[in-house]
């Protein structure tokens, strides 16, 4: 089979549909529109919400608290049982490298070391934040923090 051989198969591609082109075409009239009505006019269309000019919902119910949705800080998860993995004796551990090494996604995201697993290299972490218990374990094996 080659590319200029290529067809889409039988029943999967229609006719455009022709309305208001006489009764004979079976879309005639009132064009598939239905008979009168806001819906069968030119421009006939409402706004989402929209309840037929009875007050909507979403202006009956009251508007009231705070959102921190627009403050809210994303953090990027990294655990020391896949730094043990990835990281060689001597290494630093920043946004870069995690990067690199395919342990964070975005480089412009603060990063946060988890303790879930343990760690028996001495690193060097340059991240955002380190919880307590991966503190310790990469204390106890050496390691350096510099939190941003």
């Amino acid at each position: 089979m080659s590319d200029f051989n290529l067809h889409p198969p039988a029943g999967a591609t229609h006719a455009k549909k022709r309305v208001g082109r006489g009764q004979g075409s079976g879309l005639g009239t009132t064009a598939g529109k239905g008979n009168k009505g806001q819906q069968a006019r030119s421009g006939g269309k409402t706004y989402p919400g929209f309840e037929g000019g009875q007050m909507p919902l979403y202006r009956r119910l009251a508007h009231r608290g705070f959102s921190n949705a627009m403050f809210k800080v994303e953090w990027q998860i990294v655990n020391l049982r896949d730094i043990e993995e990835r990281y060689a004796a001597g290494e630093t551990v920043d946004a870069e490298s995690l990067l690199m090494k395919g342990l964070s996604r975005k480089p412009e995201l603060p990063v946060k070391v988890l303790g879930d697993g343990d760690i028996s290299k001495a690193l060097t972490f340059v991240v955002s934040k380190v919880s307590a218990s991966a503190k310790a374990k990469i204390e106890k094996a050496g390691g350096k923090i510099e939190t941003r």
